[in-house]
């Protein structure tokens, strides 16, 4: 459970502790400690699809509220709310729920304040409720938690019996205070020492990623960690999506890549983030496991993670890992291959912006047909289309679809595509122009269409062409222009415009297809040269914790960075980032340069490698190369004229995002 960007702690000692620590008192495999042995395959059944259930660890962490009674009413919810109907069945202890020491035999002991009754009776509960239970130790001398919490390492062979004995049934396996024995060595070591207690305990290898397990792990357990852990934040999702996603070839019924838990109801993300991170692990084949407290969860969380469609991608026995088809400006086009034959389509945008994102059916591997079925897995509806997939994609949202070869297509509507051009932001009191479209993807033609814009009480929204059309044969549009207007003293802020089209099909049904566009009122920029620190920005992504001003990044929570500091030289102004990290700024057009000194912020003086990037209107205008942390500050200069959006932009360097801490030192704006 090492957070992504911390500088680890784990101890290196060599060779004789290393050797000592296998051998102590006997409790690690009497025949087989030397390695010799051939490992067997795990042809044991376990984990034929990617694991589901829950994990207290994202939302308790080491805290008192993480105890039998969460355990067991995570258990009953699982029950009431339809979780286990629809396939999540481990409830997994993470760290804390031991106490310190071992006993006098050497034995683990379950802290008696958590848990009074002990394991096994946590787990003759869960397994009442036809579930079962997951638990945590580390292939460490301790666990991760800084209280210290004894590890197996040295432990395997009598820890691996408790957990049998007391009916766990799945295994997290850390990777904290390893005293540098190979990573191999200690993960097949408790291999053998599961197998060797003759229940069956789904593996799960949480090494982070370190030694590439993907490589080598198919016959030591059932999944492995890909990554460092995830935040609750959109930078950190998407950072581990990309460190996932290249690892298709190594996932199957059995042995799954695993990107680490579901951050979905947290609070960090909004609703349609979480519903992208949900949809994206689902295409990847990972496992499903709940990290929020489900007794304080909204239905908008219960409704994402019960969406049993998206559940069935994930779920799918063929067992396919979703691979990237196209990605192109943050356009991410991802297809998993299902046992039916029909593909999984992810459309997700990575961007803080609408945008449009298409491919076709053949180009996700579907045959050449005349139609293809295509069924919406959020909107639950079913339409036909002659081939191509795209729909304008909200800011950080996903569109995931299955698209079927499928010859009854025409007992379905055509699909139409909603579509907008201009008008994201109003100043107040001012207007913007903008123009939609609803354009038939279908087969068949889309007749009597019309279209409605409508935006919040008080707003203005005027169509300035006709929004009405008798019929959309294949590929043709109907563009209506509107003007929208913002009533004077609007508070700034995000806005929802509803677009609306109707139209019927071949067959006399009427239908609606609907879309919300969000629109910014905002202030024009100042005049002058000023810092963007003091600046309002549109968005800002991070990839550990918030976006700081006028400090570094400093750890996950908001205010707790230090003064600007990069080789020795201190900023009294600027912006503190991590990457992959992303701020928006809206500049009016009225703007003509970017100014700062950038580089990896002296806090983490021991590692750290980014870039930096300006981009003005989706075309970047000025970029560092990688920076390490043993570099000076770099002077960046970025000519923005005429931008109406200018991002500032850090990439983690092409080796991971630990210790990334990056700053925009003195960064200022000249409009």
């Amino acid at each position: 459970m090492r957070p992504p960007h911390t500088r680890t702690t784990r101890r290196r000692v060599v060779g004789a502790l290393a050797a000592a620590l296998l051998c102590s008192a006997g409790l690690a495999a009497p025949a087989v400690a030397d390695g010799t042995a051939e490992s067997p395959a795990l042809a044991d059944g376990l984990a034929q699809t990617p694991p589901m259930g829950f994990n207290n660890w994202n939302s308790t962490h080491c805290r008192a509220d993480f105890d039998a009674a969460m355990v067991e009413g995570i258990a009953d919810l699982f029950v009431a709310k339809g979780l286990k109907a629809a396939g999540y069945q481990y409830v997994n202890l993470d760290d804390c729920w031991a106490l310190p020491e071992r006993d006098a035999n050497g034995k683990l002991v379950p802290d008696p304040a958590r848990f009074p009754d002990g394991i096994k009776a946590v787990a003759d509960y869960v397994h009442a409720k036809g579930l079962k239970l997951g638990i945590y130790t580390s292939a460490g001398t301790k666990t991760c938690n800084t209280a210290g919490f004894p590890g197996a390492l040295g432990h395997e062979y009598s820890d691996a019996q408790q957990f049998a004995d007391w009916g766990v049934d799945y295994l997290k396996y850390d990777n904290c205070n390893n005293q540098g024995v190979d990573a191999k060595q200690r993960y097949t070591t408790m291999r053998d020492a599961l197998k060797a207690t003759g229940r069956p305990i789904v593996y799960s290898i949480c090494e982070w990623g370190e030694n590439k397990p993907w490589e080598w792990a198919a016959d030591v357990g059932q999944l492995w960690r890909t990554t460092g852990d995830i935040g609750d934040s959109w930078g950190s999702m998407v950072s581990i999506l990309k460190q996932n996603l290249p690892l298709a070839q190594y996932a199957g019924p059995g042995h799954w890549n695993d990107p680490d838990m579901l951050e979905v109801g947290n609070g960090g993300m909004t609703d349609t983030e979480y519903r992208s991170h949900f949809s994206m692990w689902s295409i990847m084949a990972a496992p499903l496991l709940i990290g929020t407290d489900l007794r304080k969860a909204s239905q908008a969380t219960f409704d994402i993670l019960d969406n049993k469609e998206v559940i069935a991608v994930d779920q799918d026995p063929l067992g396919r890992q979703g691979t990237v088809v196209s990605s192109a400006d943050g356009r991410w086009v991802v297809a998993k291959e299902m046992r039916d034959g029909s593909r999984a389509v992810a459309l997700f945008n990575e961007s803080g912006s609408p945008q449009r994102i298409a491919t076709s059916a053949t180009a996700v591997g579907l045959p050449k047909a005349p139609a293809y079925t295509l069924r919406d897995l959020w909107r639950h509806r079913s339409y036909n289309t002659a081939g191509t997939v795209s729909a304008i994609v909200p800011a950080h949202g996903t569109v995931l679809v299955r698209l079927a070869a499928d010859r009854h297509w025409a007992a379905n509507p055509p699909a139409v595509e909603l579509g907008l051009d201009g008008g994201r932001f109003i100043e107040p009191g001012g207007s913007a122009a903008l123009t939609t479209s609803v354009t038939d993807l279908g087969r068949t033609t889309a007749e009597k269409v019309s279209v409605s814009l409508t935006g919040p009480a008080g707003w203005t929204v005027r169509a300035t062409s006709p929004a009405k059309a008798a019929a959309l044969p294949t590929g043709r549009s109907l563009r209506t222009g509107w003007q929208v207007t913002a009533p004077a003293g609007t508070p700034r802020g995000s806005y929802d415009l509803d677009l609306k089209a109707s139209y019927r099909s071949p067959t006399g049904a009427r239908t609606e297809n609907a879309t919300t566009i969000t629109t910014t009122v905002t202030d024009p920029p100042p005049a002058g040269t000023s810092y963007l620190s003091d600046q309002t920005w549109l968005s800002a992504g991070n990839g550990w914790g918030p976006v700081e001003r006028d400090t570094s990044n400093g750890e996950s929570s908001a205010g707790d960075g230090h003064p600007i500091t990069i080789g020795a030289v201190v900023y009294a102004k600027g912006l503190g980032a991590h990457a992959p990290s992303d701020i928006e700024y809206y500049t009016g057009k009225t703007c003509e340069k970017v100014t700062a000194d950038v580089g990896v912020d002296d806090e983490e003086a021991a590692a750290g490698t980014v870039a930096f990037e300006v981009w003005a209107d989706g075309t970047k205008v000025a970029s560092t190369g990688v920076l390490t942390h043993a570099m000076p500050a770099q002077p960046l200069t970025a000519d923005v004229t005429g931008a109406e959006v200018v991002r500032l932009v850090v990439t983690d360097g092409g080796d991971g995002i630990t210790s990334d801490h990056a700053d925009w030192a003195d960064a200022r704006i000249t409009c």
